[in-house]
């Protein structure tokens, strides 16, 4: 997974921007215009507004492109309290909260707090979503099938490995609570398998498709 990581900075906050992670979600454009607006340059001008109002924005980037450091405050992102996992429709895989990935090796290759899950296959930036859901014109469903998943009362507060196999599927390894807007909200520590070669035909679980198709990742 590549990394082009830009900062904007003043004397209250150092703002930084993963530009191979991006796609746009727009959640920064949409909550503090003044400060991320793409029409400018530089697109990111911290000094248009209070640093922990940008704070605030940042940390409803999905992606986890943006990230912040707070000079004068002691304040840093805490994960969410639970574990989410969030479909997006002919998207990827939104998770929030204490996220760990992990190679086929057990290699840790990025600790966040928010990551965009590549389902569709085609990024070039794997595990990463880099948006090549829309050039390929794919699609999926927000639905999941949960019936083999045991569902727990409540979830416990560590962290969510993703473990990536390779030219395979990812799988989670700890508790998280998965959002869907058929199923509602669905706690779990079930380690399934979710699809990235963006074929199942159940997904976003893996039905072990990639092998048939020779997927690489």
């Amino acid at each position: 997974m590549e990394k082009k990581v830009l900062t904007y900075q003043n004397d209250d906050i150092k703002v930084s921007y993963d530009l191979k992670r991006c796609i746009h979600a727009a959640e920064c454009v949409k909550g503090l215009n003044e400060v991320f607006d793409p029409k400018k340059k530089p697109w990111i001008q911290p000094d248009n507004a209070a640093a922990d109002s940008i704070a605030d924005v940042i940390e409803k980037c999905p992606t986890g492109a943006l990230h912040y450091e707070l000079k004068n405050s002691s304040r840093t992102e805490d994960p969410s309290i639970r574990n989410r996992i969030k479909l997006q429709k002919d998207g990827p895989i939104y998770f929030f909260g204490d996220i760990e990935v992990q190679d086929s090796d057990g290699n840790t290759i990025l600790e966040d707090t928010r990551f965009a899950l590549c389902r569709c296959g085609g990024s070039s930036n794997k595990p990463a979503c880099d948006n090549s859901h829309k050039k390929l014109d794919w699609s999926a469903g927000i639905d999941a099938d949960t019936s083999r998943m045991p569902e727990i009362e409540e979830e416990k507060h560590a962290n969510l490995i993703i473990k990536l196999m390779e030219n395979g599927p990812a799988i989670l390894e700890g508790s998280y609570t998965l959002e869907s807007a058929s199923i509602g909200n669905y706690s779990s520590d079930k380690g399934v398998a979710l699809c990235r070669c963006g074929a199942s035909s159940n997904k976003p679980f893996c039905d072990g498709t990639h092998k048939e198709i020779g997927f690489e990742g």
